[in-house]
């Protein structure tokens, strides 16, 4: 008997995930920090002496900003999603529908049209 695998199952190492493991590494680790401390301190002294307009320098710190600020926001965002699926679902109680309100007794003789209709003076 034959024994093949699955072709469900991913390749031993799994180059993609381990090159994409290696592109996440370089762009976020201690070379890649370094690399963005310099860059906004080099940012920094360019606003200082006027010859960087702000929304450059803003759009600069927005992509530093969301280049390191990713893992953690994801890893978050996946924390509270898990918690909130293990939770035990509460039945919902059902409402007691609110009081009826009466509407006010109209006259027997109700004319919506009487009366003045501008002010007297």
């Amino acid at each position: 008997m034959i024994v093949t695998p699955p072709l469900a199952d991913p390749a031993a190492g799994a180059p993609l995930a381990d090159a994409a493991a290696w592109v996440v590494a370089a762009a976020t680790g201690e070379l890649a920090t370094r690399a963005a401390t310099l860059a906004v301190a080099g940012l920094g002294l360019l606003l200082l002496q006027g010859r960087l307009p702000l929304r450059r320098a803003g759009r600069a710190l927005l992509g530093c900003f969301l280049i390191f600020g990713a893992g953690p926001v994801a890893a978050g965002l996946l924390h509270a999603a898990a918690a909130t699926s293990e939770r035990e679902a509460v039945a919902d109680l059902p409402a007691a529908p609110p009081p009826r309100l009466a509407a006010p007794a109209q006259p027997e003789e109700y004319d919506p049209y009487a009366g003045a209709a501008v002010p007297v003076r």
